[in-house]
């Protein structure tokens, strides 16, 4: 088992979540997720809105492992689960008639997992 580097009490909770889920749902995804965010602060993912939209389509579910950040624009709405949001990008998805979630009201709100797309 990886020892943790994080030393912000709330990522170590939602780490600790997240592996606790995969394990009691048999959920790959909440897995990956968990070992992306147990990386080191520098390596930690950043994708922009601007990504989010070329990639996904109208009223798709995206699980980020990292932080959203609010270069580029959002022309359809899509769900956007993530450990963090700049305000700007938290605007922008609001704008785009979209919801900004974090990855343990995604757990809660879909606990198997099915029909999210993790970018990053």
């Amino acid at each position: 088992m990886k020892k943790l580097k994080a030393t912000n009490p709330e990522l170590i909770m939602a780490i600790r979540d997240l592996k606790k889920k995969s394990a009691e749902s048999q959920t790959e995804l909440w897995l990956s997720l968990a070992d992306r965010l147990s990386t080191s602060k520098r390596s930690r993912i950043a994708v922009n809105v601007s990504r989010l939209n070329r990639y996904s389509k109208k009223g798709e579910t995206i699980a980020v492992p990292g932080k959203v950040l609010g270069a580029g624009k959002a022309d359809h709405p899509m769900t956007v689960a993530a450990f963090a949001f700049s305000d700007v990008a938290k605007a922008k998805i609001l704008k785009a008639k979209g919801n900004c979630l974090s990855i343990r009201d995604l757990m809660e709100n879909n606990p198997t997992g099915k029909n999210v797309k993790l970018m990053g």
